[in-house]
């Protein structure tokens, strides 16, 4: 398979880190620099920014502004998913390659996250499936789940911030091959 051009070879070595999926979801709810991300990830600085630079590099991240600390310039990065969306309208797509090399570091990432996982009484919501259904109906899901994750991606909130819980989403819905 190819790896085709240097955007999709960019985002692809930015997704090969399990850290950098973790700071993709702190830079969702606000804007931070490589010092608070390592403050908030247990990383040095020079880690954390190398990270960034590579998010950065893969499209995956923006520099939203810039702002002197200490007689230095920090660069405030944020994660945004509509702007990766039309990232790769832009790319004509992501390749077979590229999206089950994130479903992997998706994977290996909800059995991190499973470590801190808290499981209080009651209905869960877990699902997995492998489903027929009718395309105009899969379609209609689809686009209700979107609409769903776009909600959930506008109602974060910074880490920690008073009355929030850290919770975890994972979704992965794709149609299949017959057999």
């Amino acid at each position: 398979m190819s790896l085709g051009d240097k955007g999709e070879q960019a985002a692809l070595r930015a997704m090969a880190h399990p850290v950098r999926l973790q700071i993709m979801s702190l830079l969702t709810a606000s804007s931070m620099t490589a010092a608070e991300v390592a403050r908030e990830l247990g990383l040095t600085h020079a880690n954390a920014s190398y990270h960034l630079r590579n998010l950065l590099a893969g499209g995956l991240i923006l520099v939203e502004g810039e702002e002197k600390i200490r007689g230095g310039v920090a660069k405030r990065y944020r994660y945004d998913a509509s702007h990766e969306r039309d990232q790769q309208r832009h790319r004509g797509g992501r390749s077979d390659e590229q999206r089950r090399v994130e479903m992997a570091a998706f994977a290996h990432e909800l059995i991190r996250r499973t470590r801190d996982a808290h499981f209080p009484p009651g209905p869960m919501l877990l699902v997995d499936a492998e489903l027929w259904i009718d395309p105009a109906q899969w379609r209609e899901f689809r686009d209700r789940v979107g609409a769903a994750l776009t909600e959930l991606h506008a109602a974060a909130r910074p880490p920690r911030t008073p009355g929030t819980i850290r919770t975890s989403t994972t979704t992965a819905m794709f149609e299949m091959e017959s057999r």
